[in-house]
């Protein structure tokens, strides 16, 4: 059986945090997509709409798609619930939106970035949580999306509740049967491993059939730091090969974040390089 194939995408701040630097990154690496977050160290959704339509304008005329915003949505504090200890990477303050209601104004963003997907997360990680807590939150969002034509990734992220790959099968096993098809596990594989939690078979296969889009990046584990991607311990032959070989969709949405800010253009062109490198020696193709 064909493995599916992948869509490469960076995140453009991953490369530096002006336009112009991903713009140019782009070009120098044969990259056509990329996946929004901050410019100019600016979350976009802090922004204004035609802020954002001025983004996707030099994008256009560059030829350069979005296929997701990767907005913070719920990478924040639960209502209720206290704001924890300790650094949070790219945190967002709802109050700092500009418009009165940020969950609209995130699919808003989306649409004039000509994004069709939009990444979510699980607030920030308390103790007592449930899958369940996320039901009033999941079902705004999913009546979002179906009103602006956008698929939802819930990302695994260390900081939030949903931090492991076991914890995002445990909450799509949760929901209501069948599972909103704009809905989907955004799988980042390193995330798992950075908090000793590797994939288990058994969550793999209960996700990999709703995937169509996953993050890359690669973890030194000894150091407990993240590094260019082929250059740490995840063993991504093994799991690109794990996970693509249980997915439905014909293409998979391949996003690197590759998280090493000292060197965030290089390390960058190296684990696009490292990406294909990978996916040759599995028999992927990488478009």
């Amino acid at each position: 059986m064909s493995l599916p194939r992948l869509a490469l995408a960076v995140i453009g701040d991953e490369v530096g945090p002006s336009l112009d630097e991903m713009i140019s990154f782009c070009g120098e690496n044969r990259v056509r997509r990329l996946d929004m977050r901050t410019v100019d160290g600016k979350n976009l959704l802090g922004m204004t709409l035609e802020e954002v339509r001025g983004i996707r304008r030099r994008l256009d005329k560059a030829d350069i798609a979005v296929p997701t915003f990767v907005s913070p949505v719920l990478k924040w504090v639960a209502p209720g619930r206290a704001a924890g200890e300790g650094k949070v990477d790219f945190a967002f303050d709802p109050s700092q939106c500009p418009a009165s209601d940020p969950l609209t104004h995130a699919f808003e963003v989306a649409a004039a970035l000509g994004a069709r997907r939009m990444r979510v997360f699980s607030y920030l990680r308390y103790p007592d949580y449930r899958p369940q807590d996320l039901g009033h939150a999941s079902n705004r969002l999913l009546a979002l999306a179906e009103s602006h034509d956008v698929i939802l990734e819930m990302e695994n992220e260390p900081v939030c509740n949903i931090g492991s790959i076991a914890e995002l099968a445990q909450f799509f096993a949760s929901m209501p049967k069948p599972v909103p098809s704009r809905l989907r596990p955004l799988i980042d594989i390193a995330n798992s491993w950075s908090i000793d939690a590797p994939p288990g078979d058994s969550d793999i296969a209960a996700l990999a059939p709703s995937v169509d889009q996953i993050h890359l990046k690669d973890r030194d584990l000894a150091k407990r730091r993240t590094v260019p991607l082929g250059d740490g311990d995840v063993p991504w032959a093994k799991e690109l090969t794990r996970l693509l070989s249980g997915v439905l969709a014909p293409e998979v949405l391949a996003s690197l974040e590759t998280h090493c800010p000292h060197d965030g253009r290089n390390a960058t062109a190296k684990s696009v390089a490292a990406l294909r490198r990978i996916a040759g020696e599995i028999g992927i193709q990488v478009v």
